[in-house]
């Protein structure tokens, strides 16, 4: 599908859509933060928004993401500023606080996402719409297409979705990539060094966090045996979102953008792929969680207002 996005004249380098918005830091949205105990002892928060309604914005984050994350207090303040109810998700361990067990979230994790769906439902929520990015959305639409849905999930935003892991964890290893891979990963070497009590449970002898130099290596000693995969490439299989595209059957818009530094081409699915009620919208730049517009020489993000377009047309608010 054609895209609305026109990057600003001065921004259609893939690194600069990148990070441009990511060194604009907006102001900390007006939030109500919740506890969730989840099935297995663990917890995870909630960050609700001013606005509470029937109907309620889920919000996933992306790899290392949390409230501090620019993309997440635009879309929150741009709520808060428009009505929107939305509540913000964020995975175990991300908000600021260790989780309590060895293992935390991953890039296929649903059984936390259906539990807070379940939590929202007993909040009062009838009705939700997903929106994702990243890793977020990778989970979203895993989510969205493995088995049937809950019915009070309406509909899905998808942002710069890592479709194949695989390809991605091997696009971040090369070239100026790798400082993003340097970056998210210092931060997961981190949490797994402060957990370094956890890892001596005498069934696996796990190596150093600190010397995991790439995805590939981090995820195969760390993320795989963690969470019940046999390796890296058993894991990158199964949770990849792109297999599961065809079983979606309710509305689903995936914005994504060629130039994005965090993959590449090789991720992107065919038209035969798509389950008819999704939508990939591609564009040319973008980056990655970029997608930088103008308004004339002042840098504006896109995302927000065809996050709400979305919403709109498909009768949510």
């Amino acid at each position: 599908m054609p895209t609305t996005f026109k990057p600003a004249w001065y921004l259609k380098n893939r690194h600069f859509q990148t990070i441009l918005p990511n060194i604009i830091h907006p102001s900390l949205p007006q939030v109500e933060k919740e506890r969730v105990e989840l099935n297995d002892g663990d917890f995870l928060d909630l960050l609700w928004g001013q606005t509470r309604s029937s109907q309620t914005l889920l919000i996933l984050h992306g790899l290392e993401g949390s409230i501090s994350s620019p993309y997440a207090r635009r879309i929150l303040n741009y709520c808060n500023q428009q009505g929107i109810a939305a509540v913000f998700m964020q995975f175990r361990g991300c908000s600021g606080e260790p989780n309590r067990l060895l293992r935390s979230y991953h890039s296929g994790e649903t059984d936390d996402l259906r539990q807070v769906i379940e939590h929202l439902k007993v909040k009062g929520v009838t009705d939700i719409a997903l929106l994702g990015y990243s890793l977020g959305g990778n989970i979203t639409l895993k989510y969205m297409g493995e088995a049937e849905t809950d019915q009070v999930v309406r509909c899905a935003i998808a942002v710069s979705v890592p479709f194949r892991l695989d390809v991605c964890a091997t696009a971040m290893d090369i070239g100026f990539a790798k400082v993003y891979q340097k970056s998210l990963l210092n931060r997961l070497v981190a949490k797994m060094q402060f957990k370094k009590h956890l890892l001596k449970d005498g069934t696996r002898d796990f190596p150093d966090p600190g010397r995991m130099s790439n995805f590939w290596q981090f995820d195969d000693n760390f993320t795989a045996p963690i969470h019940g995969f046999d390796s890296a490439e058993h894991y990158y299989k199964s949770a990849s979102s792109r297999q599961f595209l065809k079983g979606i059957s309710k509305p689903a818009l995936i914005l994504h953008a060629r130039d994005d530094p965090f993959m590449n081409p090789e991720v992107l699915p065919g038209e035969d792929e798509l389950a008819e009620p999704v939508t990939l919208e591609l564009s040319e730049h973008g980056g990655h969680v970029g997608f930088v517009s103008s308004d004339g020489i002042k840098p504006t993000t896109w995302l927000q207002t065809r996050i709400h377009h979305f919403l709109i047309e498909h009768q949510f608010i």
